[in-house]
């Protein structure tokens, strides 16, 4: 029997997918982003196993509050770590006629051997993806997550030429994300998507810092203020948020 590491559960998620939403939110993560503020996801060892049967049988508790648009989201740590568990989880959702969701990194993508069969697989019973822009430039999204994303614009192209709908989100980091150039690389990419329902703007914040301190890692932006207003609105002016208007159906 499959079993999935699963962090916590949120029973009404109104930020992470369409209408309000029940989220599970699984344990593991390849990437260690400078911003991250759910270091406690890292580990996937740390997380407690559950079935599908059992995740959906939680979900299925607060159904009543979905209304026409709500659903199921899956977020992390990182979902796409947990291929086996997401696919039959999904699988059982959409027996039920559930809306189905995941907020990805898109970290562990590649089109190459059983991982792919398996994606393919999850796709079928996906109708969403939430996936962020982490950083446009090469060296500074190595920089700033500590691994390549060069497979993750992959996997935008892939959806992209598969039709599969997404929401982009973009954390807004000074000193690091919060420069004009790279904003306007990062909208440049964006009108390069067919499949883009909507795009935000996530301001920095830095509300996860006791945890670092907990956990006993560093916190390299402990120093860095949230962004003001004018740039958070500078940021949504060149991303161009206005022109998606969000979930069609």
């Amino acid at each position: 029997m499959t079993e999935g590491y699963v962090h916590q559960f949120e029973s009404f998620g109104c930020a992470d997918g369409p209408g309000s939403r029940f989220i599970v939110f699984l344990s593991g993560c390849p990437l260690r982003c400078k911003f991250c503020h759910n270091p406690d996801t890292w580990d996937m060892a740390k997380g407690k196993k559950y079935s599908p049967e059992a995740v959906l049988n939680e979900a299925l508790s607060c159904k009543s509050y979905w209304g026409k648009k709500g659903g199921i989201t899956v977020s992390g740590g990182e979902p796409l770590m947990q291929l086996d568990f997401l696919v039959e989880f999904f699988t059982l959702a959409k027996e039920k006629g559930i809306n189905t969701c995941i907020d990805t990194s898109g970290a562990p993508f590649t089109r190459e051997g059983e991982w792919f069969a398996k994606f393919q697989k999850l796709m079928e019973v996906t109708d969403l993806l939430l996936m962020d822009i982490k950083h446009v430039d090469e060296d500074e999204h190595v920089k700033l997550t500590g691994q390549s994303g060069k497979n993750i614009v992959d996997m935008f192209r892939y959806l992209d030429e598969t039709g599969k709908p997404i929401w982009i989100r973009h954390v807004l980091t000074p000193g690091i994300t919060d420069n004009d150039e790279y904003l306007e690389r990062t909208r440049d990419f964006i009108r390069t998507l067919h499949n883009v329902l909507r795009v935000e703007v996530l301001p920095y914040h830095g509300l996860g810092a006791m945890k670092y301190k907990d956990l006993g890692i560093d916190y390299v932006l402990k120093d860095t203020e949230s962004p003001a207003a004018e740039r958070v609105a500078n940021a949504k002016s060149i991303l161009e948020c206005e022109k998606y208007d969000g979930w069609k159906n």
